[in-house]
């Protein structure tokens, strides 16, 4: 990940190949901007070269600066409409620079903060989220997954620092606060990016478990790991049908952050990870299979979570499960009409074995109640049906607690990871009863994410518990402002952000 810093030195002497500055779209407020840059730059060059710059989101310019700069060109990022600010456009705007001197091949930029500082451009958040968003915008729009190209030029990534620069002494230790929490949010999201972009052929439960160990450890957490035998003997039912089809056994990762008070309760987050998913013996067609090697991106957020957690210390107790198989046909994989028991006793009868996820977040659900938790949250790619409902730009949401529910809507809000609330009304119970079990996994063909939903109720316990189904967000088609084709990483800077919430 690039280098992220907050410093504090004069304009013109800042060593970058480039400093970075805000431009707005309404002409009242470019008017300052102006100024400010025409005593810059010389008053006879600027105004023309401004007038042809509309400062739309997105929109970028690069000026050349006199010899007095150490840093030879300015990148004029817009953020559009003063009046519509808001940390999004911030992450887009820092987004767009960054990509901007990724093109250019810059080694170094400097983000200019003084109108934010100065307030120049009024918008109703501190200078530590304001420097936060910006930076989130820099690192997670200029991530690449590069690891497999054998070509250096391909491997390698031009921008290697982006620093922070305060015009005001007293400004400094709030920009500080924000790239501190950027650099750590964002060390998580490239952490679940990577996740979900490694072919199955390199990731599976084994060396998925194996990862979440290192790196969690590494910040700080406490990693179990319970390999097959130990799912056996806790008859986790669910985990060990799906995994008979693959050659790789299953593991169930324990991660645990103790930031809080000893005898508190956590808070759990539970994440699918199945490692690739085929379908089983209900094969998934051929096109678009490759793509379900990110069928585990729920595993890779709370994974990326759990270290942004630990990294950046909050004072709160979690836990994350993480169910990690292989869903893979063979003569030994499960069957449809086959009939397997969960952890907690109840069977479910195998109506298609590419409904495997919901039966692995099942045993999760029931294990999650050792714990005593404040509250639940698993995050799955679970269904298509939600990718039809909402599209690629809401999660899919369901629960039992409307106050966990309305926090997790906030704290989308906040990072702009939206959620969206579908119903668990009782009517749809009946779609998942089975003729020969307590439950089945298929409800047929209509309100396919709320019956995955309901599926998932049967097994919670009494704890507010809320299920996000991720599979429209996690799994990307193109670029975006600050995402990138295939893995998005998303659910790392939500649950951030909600956890931070929860101890407010």
């Amino acid at each position: 990940m690039i280098s992220l810093r907050a410093e504090r030195k004069e304009v013109t002497s800042i060593k970058s190949d480039a400093l970075i500055m805000f431009i707005p779209s309404d002409e009242k407020n470019k008017k300052s901007i102006k100024r400010k840059l025409g005593a810059l730059l010389g008053k006879s060059i600027v105004p023309t070269v401004l007038d042809d710059i509309k400062g739309k989101q997105g929109e970028t310019t690069v000026l050349y600066t006199p010899d007095i700069f150490s840093a030879k060109r300015i990148i004029l990022s817009g953020i559009g409409e003063s009046e519509k600010l808001s940390l999004e456009y911030l992450r887009r705007a820092g987004a767009a620079a960054a990509k901007t001197a990724v093109r250019m091949k810059l080694s170094s930029v400097a983000y200019m903060l003084d109108i934010f500082e100065n307030n120049d451009v009024p918008l109703n958040a501190s200078l530590a989220d304001i420097s936060c968003a910006l930076a989130e915008g820099a690192a997670l729009g200029t991530y690449t997954f590069s690891h497999y190209f054998t070509d250096e030029e391909q491997r390698s990534h031009p921008l290697q620092t982006v620093s922070f620069n305060a015009s005001r002494k007293n400004t400094l230790n709030d920009i500080k606060e924000g790239i501190y929490k950027a650099s750590n949010i964002c060390r998580g999201v490239y952490l679940a990016r990577d996740l979900g972009n490694t072919p199955g052929i390199d990731l599976y439960p084994e060396t998925l478990a194996a990862i979440a160990r290192d790196e969690c450890r590494k910040a700080g957490c406490k990693v179990t790991i319970f390999d097959e035998k130990k799912i056996q003997s806790l008859k986790m039912g669910g985990i060990v049908s799906v995994s008979k089809g693959s050659e790789r056994p299953p593991r169930f990762v324990i991660i645990e952050w103790n930031g809080g008070k000893r005898l508190e309760k956590p808070y759990v987050l539970i994440g699918k990870g199945i490692t690739f998913d085929t379908g089983g013996i209900s094969i998934k067609p051929s096109a678009g299979m490759g793509d379900m090697k990110m069928d585990m991106s729920g595993a890779a957020a709370v994974i990326g979570t759990m270290q942004a957690a630990a990294s950046l210390k909050l004072p709160v107790n979690i836990v994350g499960l993480i169910p990690a198989c292989e869903n893979m046909p063979s003569g030994k994989a499960i069957r449809p009409g086959d009939v397997i028991r969960i952890m907690n006793g109840k069977t479910v009868e195998v109506d298609n074995t590419d409904a495997e996820g919901r039966l692995i977040l099942a045993d999760a659900l029931v294990f999650a109640k050792r714990y005593k938790p404040k509250a639940v949250v698993d995050l799955a790619t679970l269904t298509g049906a939600c990718v039809v409902a909402l599209g690629h730009y809401a999660t899919g949401m369901m629960g039992n607690d409307s106050s966990v529910i309305e926090s997790l809507k906030a704290a989308g809000e906040r990072s702009y990871e939206r959620v969206w609330e579908l119903p668990l009304y009782d009517e749809y119970e009946k779609l998942i009863k089975s003729d020969i079990a307590d439950v089945k996994n298929m409800g047929g063909r209509w309100a396919g994410a709320i019956t995955a939903g309901w599926f998932l109720k049967k097994f919670v316990d009494d704890y507010p518990w809320v299920h996000l189904d991720i599979a429209g967000t996690a799994i990307l088609a193109e670029n975006a402002d600050y995402t990138q084709k295939g893995a998005s990483g998303i659910g790392v800077r939500l649950l951030i952000e909600w956890l931070r919430m929860m101890r407010t």
